[in-house]
This record gives structure tokens, C-alpha cells and sequence, in this order.
């Protein structure tokens, strides 16, 4: 299995259990890593034969300026399974991190991994 992997990817979106806290775009950092063959590209050198990377990022960022969450575990869940579905991934892991949210933590977030087995968008 071949590995993609996006990291440290900034993006702007609602989420939070408060209400108030979802009334204004936050900052949160993802790290994606998707699971797909690569065999083809590596011997082709043609961007039509893997998954375009700025793609996923643009895509990504689209779907989280439009919809707002209470849990990043629901976020991570939904990235998950966009990616699966819209790029034909094998599988996906997804890191979702919410930075200094709360006092003395650098971060709190989730870890989940899906496969394409796993699809229900």
C-alpha cells in the first residue's frame, strides 16, 4: 500500500460542542494520509494516474467552510469518507487537531482511519 500524505494542513471552520464557539471560524490542522496505488504513477510520471494533492486540500477546505460540526470526531469522520468517496482512495487516516483550545493543552483532537469498505457519505 502506497501512501499520500498532507501535513499540517491549516483550515478555517465552525466547530464546537458551545454554541458560541461555532459562531465564528476557528483554526484547525489536519494531517491526512491516503492510502492508494501509486505503481502506475511512478511509472508513468502523469498526474492522471495518482490523486491530486492540491485537489484533495481545496476540496477539503471547501466542504469545511460550508458545514459546521459540534465534535471533531464528526469532522474527521466526514473528511474521511469525502475522500474516499470523491478521490478513490483505499483508505484513509485522518489527524484532526484543534490547537490551544483549552488552557496549559497545545492541542486536543482525534485520530480515525477508514477504508473504502467503510463507505457511507
Amino acid at each position: 500500500m502506497d501512501t499520500i500524505f498532507l501535513e499540517q494542513v491549516k483550515v478555517q471552520t465552525k466547530l464546537g460542542v458551545p454554541e458560541w464557539e461555532r459562531m465564528t471560524p476557528q483554526t484547525i490542522i489536519l494531517d491526512i494520509e491516503i492510502g492508494y496505488d501509486l505503481s502506475k504513477a511512478c511509472q508513468s510520471d502523469d498526474v492522471n494516474d495518482t490523486i491530486d494533492y492540491g485537489a484533495v486540500v481545496s476540496r477539503v477546505r471547501e466542504t469545511l467552510s460550508e458545514n459546521s460540526f459540534q465534535l471533531v470526531e464528526a469532522l474527521a469522520e466526514h473528511i474521511c469518507q469525502l475522500i474516499l468517496k470523491e478521490f478513490s482512495a483505499l483508505n484513509v487516516k485522518v489527524k484532526v487537531a484543534k490547537p490551544a483550545i483549552l488552557p496549559g493543552l497545545k492541542a486536543l483532537g482525534v485520530v480515525i482511519e477508514r477504508s473504502n469498505n467503510s463507505v457511507n457519505m
